[in-house]
This record gives C-alpha cells, sequence and structure tokens, in this order.
C-alpha cells in the first residue's frame, strides 16, 4: 500500500489503518506530512516515521514506541499523553512544542531540539542522550524525579568564554 493511503487512513478511518497495521507491521510513512493534523488514541507501534512533518499537529494519546522519529518535525505540535518508548528521535525537532504527560521511556534523544520546549509532567527520567539534545533558557523541564539522574538542566550560554577563545584566534594571526 501507499504511503499516501495511510495517511488517508490515519486522518480519516483510523480503524481501517489500525486493521491495516496489525496485518503489516512493517509500515513506512516516511518523509510524510501530517502538519495540522489531529491524531486521537492511535497505536503507531515500530513505524517508520523518520523525516515526517508533525508541525502544528494535536497529538493525544498516541503511541510512537519503538517507531523510527529520525528528524521528524513535531514544532508547535501539542502533544499530551503519548508513549514515545523505545523511539529514536535523533534530530527530532520540538520547538515550541506542548509535550505534557508523555513518556519516552529508553527513546533515544540524541540531537532532538527541545529549544522553546513545554515538557512539563512528561517522563524523561529514563531516556537516552538526553545530555545531547538542544534546549535553551525558554525550554521548560519536568520537575527533576522526571529527569535523568546525571542530567543538568541548566542553560548556560557562557558570553565570557566564547570571546576568550574569538581573542585567542585572533591573537594567533
Amino acid at each position: 500500500m501507499h504511503k499516501d493511503n495511510y495517511i488517508e487512513m490515519i486522518l480519516n478511518n483510523p480503524t481501517d489503518f489500525e486493521q491495516e497495521h496489525a496485518k503489516n507491521s512493517n509500515i513506512d510513512i516516511s518523509e510524510s506530512d501530517l502538519s495540522h493534523s489531529t491524531i486521537n488514541s492511535m497505536d503507531f507501534t515500530n513505524i517508520d516515521f523518520s523525516g515526517t512533518s508533525f508541525n502544528e499537529a494535536n497529538l493525544t494519546n498516541v503511541k510512537f514506541i519503538d517507531c523510527d522519529l529520525t528528524s521528524t518535525d513535531f514544532s508547535r505540535a501539542q502533544i499530551s499523553e503519548c508513549d514515545f518508548s523505545g523511539a529514536i528521535l535523533n534530530g527530532a525537532n520540538f520547538n515550541y512544542a506542548n509535550v505534557n504527560y508523555s513518556n519516552f521511556t529508553d527513546a533515544d534523544m540524541a540531537g532532538a531540539n527541545l529549544s522553546e520546549a513545554d515538557l512539563s509532567d512528561s517522563d524523561l527520567s529514563a531516556c537516552e542522550n538526553l545530555d545531547s539534545c538542544r534546549f535553551d533558557e525558554a525550554t521548560v523541564w519536568p520537575d527533576n524525579e522526571k529527569l535523568p539522574e546525571d542530567f543538568d538542566c541548566t542553560y548556560n550560554y557562557d558570553l565570557s568564554s566564547l570571546r576568550e577563545e574569538d581573542d585567542n584566534q585572533n591573537d594567533q594571526y
């Protein structure tokens, strides 16, 4: 079945999609556009969504368990009670997203962009590579018990160290 057929089912006939998903566990919806969509109570376990756009989507109670979400765009999305357990989120973009009450157990967050994201009440305590994601002073983190033990969520942009580097490079010329 073609990606467009899957997208059509997700948006208009979720029950048909879930029946198809039960028959075919290797669904590839990579590099698709689900921007501005509303998706509720769907099970996308083990689907390839790499490079897909969920820009400004509303996602509630969606299971992205073991999905490939590499370079997926969740910017400005409203994400609530979703399960990202075991998902690959390398380079995923959550800029300005509201991600509440979601589970990231064993999710690989390497290179994910969480700048200005609101992660209130989401559980990131057992995710992987959170220390290699990008975030800024406007990122809203959950309480410490929902973050990895050794993770430092304080944003430190030290201009003085950058100036020292520039001065050192200029002295070399």
